[in-house]
């Protein structure tokens, strides 16, 4: 039988942490629901004693200096997407970033020559 550091380490993924122990339990976020490709930003606000943060929220904030989106995060973090969702409400929460829906295209922006070559690029696969 392994002992108990063996059992909690994959040699690939190095520790294995539970998503609930990241989200302290908590399946959903508080606050506004935001989309998949909501664009997050840092908003240059300071917590009063930085080290309580998890080590994960702090590397979102450094994701989101520049502005990126939801989904790009989880991908870079390699987080479930649920759990990116709950440390991103939690720093918003704190004030340390911002998150704001995408703005839908105009009809008028929008190319019809642009769009039939992606429908001929699609069709074309």
């Amino acid at each position: 039988m392994p002992s108990n550091d063996e059992r909690w380490l994959d040699a690939e993924a190095g520790p294995v942490v539970r998503p609930y122990a990241l989200t302290r339990g908590r399946t959903r976020h508080a606050g506004e629901a935001f989309d998949l490709v909501a664009t997050v930003t840092t908003t240059g606000g300071r917590m009063a004693d930085p080290g309580a943060l998890a080590p994960e929220h702090i590397s979102v904030l450094q994701l989101a200096r520049a502005p990126t989106t939801v989904v790009d995060i989880a991908s870079d973090v390699d987080l479930p997407l649920g759990v990116v969702r709950i440390l991103l409400a939690d720093l918003r929460e704190l004030g340390l970033v911002a998150i704001r829906a995408p703005v839908p295209a105009e009809p008028r922006q929008i190319n019809r020559n642009t769009l039939r070559e992606v429908l001929h690029g699609l069709r074309a696969l």
